[in-house]
């Protein structure tokens, strides 16, 4: 399976993503200069969390940079249909392509993509049947990175003890609070719309529904899952090993059975 690269020429997209890498950034600056090695120096804090906090900043922006630049599942312009899979393929009457049910045109990209859920202004790309994991993993670790600054926020002024050697003449030193607040703030509100968009990305993937599909009129031709969790998750992630699902540096494999051939025809 060959990895392609997608781009999508959008400011506004460019704008939002840049965003996200802003807070991400931020948070990977200010967090361990202020709080982590300052208290691990004083032996406040062990190693290991210093570690665990690295490892969520590394997977988070890991999982944004490839859910951004992922090829959804863009068709392409001849694609090559089976004979035992043409009745499940329908022409788009925006591009005048054949593609398989459950597809979807997006007017941003000017594309149909397989499977497509909608388009992210905030990875710039759309989330589609090649990417999907990806944007699910970039929910979950955003969460935990956003948990993991609010927990450290709220134990540095609550719970470490004080810091004596603090030099005060550096910038960080003279605007902690202000840097503290801010964090704080990007914490909560990146936690709280995470949260959301994660709760809905699950239940939409166990529900074998697309947002897309949930919005339109039409959602009644989608037969309701009636499968084990596992098996819809594994589709989506494209491998059986749980433990994998958390890791975002492999390439995804798709498994026997596409998804978008359990339609009403």
């Amino acid at each position: 399976m060959k990895l392609r690269l997608h781009f999508v020429v959008d400011p506004m997209g460019w704008f939002c993503m840049s965003l996200v890498f802003f807070v991400w950034f931020y948070n990977t600056l200010f967090i361990p200069k202020l709080i982590l090695f300052p208290h691990y120096n004083e032996g406040h804090v062990p190693w290991a969390l210093v570690i665990c906090y690295y490892l969520a900043s590394l997977f988070c922006v890991t999982a944004l940079v490839r859910a951004s630049t992922a090829d959804p599942g863009r068709l392409p312009q001849d694609p090559h249909i089976p004979h035992s899979e043409r009745e499940h393929w329908e022409l788009c009457n925006k591009c005048n392509l054949m593609r398989p049910k459950r597809s979807h045109h997006c007017s941003r990209c000017g594309h149909c993509v397989r499977r497509m859920d909608h388009h992210c202004p905030w990875i710039n790309n759309c989330v589609g049947e090649d990417n999907h994991w990806l944007f699910l993993q970039l929910c979950f670790y955003t969460q935990v990175l956003s948990l993991f600054t609010l927990g450290l926020d709220f134990c540095h002024y609550y719970c470490f003890q004080s810091l004596p050697n603090l030099r005060q003449e550096e910038f960080t030193g003279r605007h902690e609070l202000a840097l503290l607040r801010t964090s704080t703030f990007m914490g909560l509100v990146m936690f709280g719309g995470m949260s959301s968009l994660f709760y809905t990305q699950l239940t939409g993937i166990l529900q074998d529904t697309t947002t897309i599909e949930k919005m339109s009129l039409f959602n009644s031709e989608v037969v309701p899952s009636s499968r084990p969790w596992q098996q819809s998750l594994a589709e989506v992630f494209g491998t059986r090993w749980k433990l994998l699902w958390f890791l975002p540096f492999r390439r995804r494999q798709p498994l026997g059975g596409a998804l978008h051939s359990r339609i009403r025809v």
